[in-house]
């Protein structure tokens, strides 16, 4: 998102293997130093269109839902990446589900690069009295943004300090573009029968507290 003054938070990660990765987020300060993060549209990723209408529900949703995307926890903490898994992802919620698009609203990749799933889920965000109906939590479409992770955490595998950092910034910016209290923000697994989000799931005491103080 172009606009100033932009503030720029550079991400490092560091593995066992040594520098694994550099992650550039740029972002813009908003109303109580709420940053507004970098998230690469369906445009920018090159999505394919949807095969039907998106639905844009004319209200605020409630919560949010963290779920992981159960893809490789790959290596790769780059931008492309992120982009491939966004093809992959919503290539599987199309071709194998027979969903009109991905289902979720946002991805974060490992590398903690956002980009947008569903179709009209980043201008609904932006402007915060609407949003998209998505499909990725049954019976929580119509009230909760969907937020899904790159890499599969349901066998201890913890998530990458990039993805966890930015998780935690675009939650902040959802909450207060959409008026929802953090303490809102809860896993897959509380909807239904399921091991998704995995680890984010044990997690959720600690997301809740730094996007309350995120929030300021």
């Amino acid at each position: 998102m172009a606009s100033t003054p932009e503030i720029r938070r550079r991400l490092l990660i560091a593995g066992t293997a040594g520098l694994v990765a550099s992650v550039a987020l740029p972002a813009t300060a908003r109303a109580a130093d709420v940053v507004e993060p970098d998230i690469d549209s369906t445009a920018e990723w090159g999505a394919r269109p949807p095969a039907g209408k998106v639905t844009v529900l004319q209200y605020r949703p409630s919560k949010i839902i963290i779920h992981h995307t159960v893809s490789a926890n790959t290596s790769d903490f780059s931008r492309a990446q992120a982009h491939a898994h966004a093809h992959w992802v919503q290539d599987l919620h199309m071709d194998k589900n027979g969903w009109i698009d991905t289902g979720y609203h946002f991805l974060v990749s490992r590398g903690g690069w956002i980009t947008e799933g569903r179709h009209s889920s980043l201008t609904t965000l932006t402007g915060g009295s609407s949003f998209v109906l998505g499909a990725h939590t049954s019976g929580q479409n119509s009230e909760a943004i969907g937020i899904a992770n790159e890499g599969a955490y349901h066998d201890g595998a913890l998530p990458p300090q990039a993805q966890w950092e930015v998780l935690v910034v675009l939650c902040a910016y959802v909450c207060d573009r959409y008026a929802i209290p953090p303490t809102e923000i809860f896993g897959h697994m509380d909807f239904g029968t399921t091991q998704c989000p995995g680890i984010y799931h044990d997690m959720l005491p600690q997301l809740r507290d730094e996007v309350r103080r995120a929030l300021g």
